[in-house]
């Protein structure tokens, strides 16, 4: 009987599919679709700066089509963050079973402490904060532009900067538009913005070195400045302090692998639906199928952003010289014997 009931379903799923491609073809033909100008800096809205002297020494600051949006992501968050609080306190007064918001909350920060535990042990407390923060934040930052009005409202731009009349109000984008005119979008994914990866990966290799004075003090720099056996074996001592420098080298060169790892991997998502969008025109029903391709980068990309911090913000906290310590342990053992 189920196997019954679930062919008698099927059909109507794909009469829904097939009615909608047909509806997204005939709105094609009527409203052009939006051909968005694939470009890797933000958009200005306006071309006016918002200050001539950011800071003092910044320069011109422009509103970007990127700044609303983490304006946007920020209220979220912090609408998230009210709403688990008002149901995990609901849930203590009564039966502390937590429901709705609170209790998938408390799902995925349990997941991630299980995570930061298995890797930073007895260091789980002051890492965890890191890791949670930079890996929902990124999370909710990669699948916000998910959202249908990202990259589709916005404000229209004379192609080229030369072509096209001054425009007044609210315009529809039809055929006739789209020749003179390039949408500049309200809301942008901040994680296709470099000056956003960037700022996160700072902040993120900052604080491993942080955690990892916290963790051992300033016997932390010797990973980076090995002087131990400079002068008890010469040539070996030389090579630890090379080897030193080269990790030095490797610390800074993680801001360039984490804020472009991410940055390209979603600016990757964005000329994709563009490209498909363009190769297949009016089946404008086609292309939204790639959004759930960008959906699991967006998923994948935070996990990975998240786990490398804290793989690293746990690297730190192990001093350089346990090995040697422990070798000299065990050789003084043996000689005793």
């Amino acid at each position: 009987m189920a196997g019954l009931e679930t062919q008698k379903r099927t059909p109507w799923r794909r009469w829904i599919v097939l009615i909608l491609m047909i509806a997204g073809f005939i709105l094609g033909g009527i409203y052009a679709p939006v051909q968005p100008e694939i470009t890797v800096a933000a958009e200005k809205l306006i071309e006016e700066p918002l200050t001539e002297n950011f800071l003092g020494f910044a320069g011109p600051l422009y509103l970007v089509n990127t700044l609303p949006t983490l304006a946007v992501t920020i209220i979220l968050l912090v609408l998230v963050a009210f709403f688990t609080n008002r149901s995990v306190k609901q849930s203590a007064r009564t039966d502390m079973v937590p429901r709705g918001i609170g209790n998938l909350m408390e799902a995925i920060v349990e997941m991630l402490y299980n995570l930061t535990e298995g890797s930073a042990g007895k260091y789980t407390r002051m890492i965890f904060p890191w890791f949670a923060t930079i890996m929902i934040y990124v999370l909710f930052a990669n699948l916000l532009k998910l959202l249908p009005g990202f990259e589709s409202i916005g404000v229209l731009h004379p192609h080229g900067g030369g072509h096209g009349g001054e425009l007044h109000g609210w315009q529809i984008y039809d055929a006739a538009l789209s020749h003179d005119y390039i949408l500049a979008p309200f809301l942008r994914g901040i994680s296709v913005d470099l000056n956003f990866t960037a700022a996160l990966a700072i902040i993120s290799v900052v604080m491993i070195q942080v955690i990892g004075f916290r963790a051992q003090g300033v016997g932390y720099l010797s990973k980076f400045f090995n002087t131990r056996r400079m002068f008890k074996v010469p040539f070996f001592g030389a090579m630890d302090f090379l080897v030193g420098l080269l990790e030095l080298i490797s610390e800074l060169s993680k801001i360039l692998s984490f804020a472009f790892r991410l940055f390209g991997n979603m600016f990757a998502g964005i000329v994709l639906v563009a490209v498909v969008a363009g190769l297949l025109g009016k089946f404008s029903i086609l292309p939204a199928m790639v959004m759930m391709f960008e959906l699991f980068i967006g998923v994948i990309q935070a996990f990975v952003f998240g786990m490398l911090t804290m793989v690293f913000m746990a690297q730190a906290t192990q001093g350089h010289g346990e090995h040697d310590d422990h070798d000299s342990a065990h050789a003084e053992a043996a000689h005793e014997i």
